[in-house]
């Protein structure tokens, strides 16, 4: 016996898929739906399949001229996808949006995060649909973000894995300790003895760890170093990233105030250009005014696909008490790399808080913490104040 339509489709629901536009043109008229029953087949020749109904108007069009778009939607396109799924009249739907007709004169979306411009090449029947195979005769990706997916009949985004390990580096100790004029050799060696990347001074050239520097003329760490360097502009970026291989060292581009709202396009921007100096990583600094879970996680969403292979580290701080709220989001979104400093100091991220908080989480971390804490613990005899972390003391680390 059959089962019937409706667990077969409550079932078929816990398969999450992409959503796309499925468009085609009649004459001059352009019509599209929303679909998720899309597919790749083969690479070579390069080939996708989409299954339609047959009841729908968009399938008679199709079987009449032969051609399809397909454009797959990003994470904040959910309202364009209700729009084609029946919200709006067929002509309504296409208004407000920018349209490319590449090859077969199908309209494909022109800020989709992939878009594929098809020639039927064969149909078969498939029950109360019609699988239609498409030769792909054009393609792109014009932007990078999550995508939009469909599951169990509702849209939403991708989900939240956990990272198996993260890496850190103290980039803030070194400043922190010159500020109030202690010495700095043995915490640093002490912190890199617990296996933290740490960050020296400009006139430490040769040591080990990561130096920040204004141009390429600066003094450069030995082969195998880090040079950071602020992102101002394209040939900035250029520039210091062609120093960085030259010296034999690592290249980081930071992006400044990267979590504010409102500099949004302006970091999207400051990315992909670190992407095309070819920087080893893209460091992401929060601002003066305090980051939110929300603003982090809005931020990574496109930057994290953005940077593609390049590893995306953030420096976040502790002031208003949302700096591991602010890690939990940053390593949900992809986040690997963490900026920290020893003992929380000057509103860092504490290194032994957040290594306490990826313990709890199953997340293995680079650092020995017994070390670590040891090196906290000699860090605020000689600062004569208790530090802001909240697990250096013994009996407070995490196990």
């Amino acid at each position: 016996m059959a089962v019937d339509a409706e667990t077969f489709k409550s079932v078929l629901g816990q398969w999450p898929t992409g959503v796309v536009l499925v468009t085609t043109v009649a004459g001059d008229v352009w019509h599209g739906m929303t679909a998720s029953s899309f597919s790749s087949v083969s690479l070579d020749p390069p080939l996708v399949l989409v299954c339609l109904d047959t009841r729908l108007y968009s399938h008679r069009l199709i079987s009449d001229s032969g051609r399809f778009g397909i454009s797959i939607l990003g994470r904040d396109q959910a309202e364009l996808g209700l729009r084609f799924a029946g919200r709006l009249s067929p002509a309504e739907r296409f208004e407000g949006q920018e349209w490319l007709t590449p090859e077969t004169g199908a309209p494909v979306l022109a800020n989709a995060l992939g878009w594929l411009d098809c020639r039927v090449a064969h149909a078969y029947p498939g029950g109360d649909h019609t699988i239609f195979v498409g030769e792909v005769l054009a393609a792109d990706t014009p932007r990078a973000t999550g995508p939009l997916l469909f599951h169990s009949r509702n849209w939403g985004q991708l989900a939240d894995p956990l990272p198996d390990r993260i890496a850190l580096a103290d980039t803030g100790l070194a400043e922190a300790l010159e500020r109030r004029g202690l010495e700095a050799g043995p915490l640093l060696g002490a912190v890199r003895d617990a296996g933290v990347r740490t960050r020296v001074r400009e006139d430490e050239p040769g040591k080990a760890g990561s130096v920040l520097l204004d141009s390429p003329a600066g003094p450069a760490p030995g082969p195998g170093g880090v040079i950071e360097f602020r992102h101002r502009d394209a040939g900035t970026a250029e520039s210091m990233a062609a120093a960085a291989r030259a010296a034999g060292c690592a290249a980081v581009g930071r992006v400044p105030d990267a979590f504010s709202p409102d500099r949004r396009e302006e970091t999207l921007t400051a990315i992909g250009e670190l992407v095309s100096a070819g920087c080893d990583e893209i460091a992401l600094d929060e601002g003066d005014e305090p980051a939110s879970p929300l603003s982090v996680r809005e931020i990574l969403c496109d930057a994290v696909p953005l940077a593609g292979e390049v590893p995306v580290r953030v420096r976040l701080t502790d002031r208003a008490g949302l700096g591991l709220a602010n890690a939990l989001t940053a390593m949900k979104s992809g986040v690997r790399h963490f900026d920290v400093t020893l003992g929380g100091l000057d509103d860092g991220l504490c290194s032994l808080d957040l290594l306490f908080l990826a313990s709890r989480l199953g997340v293995d971390g680079p650092a020995d913490r017994d070390a670590l804490a040891a090196a906290a613990a000699e860090l605020e005899t000689a600062c004569g104040t208790p530090l802001p972390s909240r697990t250096h003391r013994p009996g407070r680390t995490a196990s």
